[in-house]
């Protein structure tokens, strides 16, 4: 079974642009909460600098793309220091689809933004799968095909035709998919998580094990033993390069598997508990309270009633 098919049925990313793109110059800057959401940009002409709290300044140029999650607020801006204007407040004060930022015509920059949107009950799953911050460098010879797909994005946004949003929505969606499909991406801190783990000569295999057969009685020996290193070497590798414990992730994913089921409504308790590796259907609804903080049957009631309401639970 492909370890990243599974994590994209689960997740179902799906992209939202930010209106039509912002246009900006001389001395701007444009500030974004802590939503701890997955936002992304892309620079379409000149470049500006991406500030956050504790690091140092990064600059983003002309065809370059970032993906950033908001678990701290960032800033926008041009290379001078300026106050910011708040993301939110700018767009609801303009009348234009195009948001403009800035007086004046130097240093002119085109940029575009917008936001992931996963399934709502395993969108917990993005804060262990990607680092904070990945840039993509417009002249990285290793991105191959993320470079081609950002290409034709930045083509469709500088020649629109009929569907445009549709086909940039698209093009986003799967330079997402290929950021996950290479696991290598550089980002602007140390990584860990389960995207580092994927790209991990030990900790992969533990992983495509886990998921080929998420049922099975796993144990770290087992594993450790399946990766070809020492019990101690195996729990504190994983550890530091995934960010949990090897058990721990499998119980994670369970329950990931287990939400998805319940939404969906084909099988019942029982038959979702057989699959995700619990003996008894009392077992599993233990477990499953435990960490997600009501029982199954409840969860699935909850998300029902979301579902035929404001959509989220």
């Amino acid at each position: 079974m492909d370890l990243l098919l599974d994590l994209i049925r689960v997740l179902r990313p799906r992209a939202a642009l930010f209106g039509a793109g912002f246009d900006a110059s001389g001395q701007w800057a444009l500030s974004f909460r802590k939503r701890d959401d997955l936002l992304f940009c892309w620079i379409e002409e000149g470049e500006c600098q991406l500030l956050r709290p504790g690091n140092d300044p990064l600059t983003v140029r002309k065809g370059d793309f970032v993906l950033i999650r908001t678990v701290t607020p960032f800033t926008l801006a041009s290379m001078g220091s300026i106050d910011p204007i708040d993301s939110e407040a700018a767009v609801l004060a303009s009348k234009r689809q195009r948001l403009r930022l800035g007086s004046g015509d130097e240093h002119p920059v085109t940029l575009h933004a917008g936001k992931f949107v996963v399934e709502s009950v395993n969108e917990d799953l993005l804060s262990g799968l990607l680092p904070q911050l990945i840039h993509l460098a417009a002249g990285d010879p290793a991105l191959g095909r993320v470079r081609s797909l950002l290409e034709m994005n930045e083509t469709e946004a500088r020649q629109p035709g009929p569907a445009s949003e549709f086909v940039i929505v698209r093009l986003v969606e799967l330079i997402f998919v290929e950021i996950l499909r290479k696991g290598q991406v550089k980002s602007a801190e140390e990584r860990n998580g389960l995207l580092a783990g994927m790209a991990d000569k030990v900790t992969r295999h533990a992983l495509v094990a886990i998921h080929e057969d998420v049922a099975r009685g796993w144990t770290v020996a087992d594993l450790a033993k399946l990766c070809g290193v020492s019990r101690s070497t195996f729990a504190t590798r994983f550890q530091h390069v995934v960010g949990l414990g090897p058990i721990e992730y499998l119980l994670q994913w369970r329950m990931a598997l287990a939400k998805d089921e319940l939404c969906s409504g084909r099988k019942s308790v029982l038959e979702i508990a057989y699959a995700v590796g619990f003996q008894s259907s009392s077992a599993f609804s233990s477990a499953f309270a435990r960490e997600v903080g009501c029982p199954p049957t409840q969860f699935a009631r909850r998300y029902s009633m979301g579902q035929s309401g404001s959509g989220r639970i």
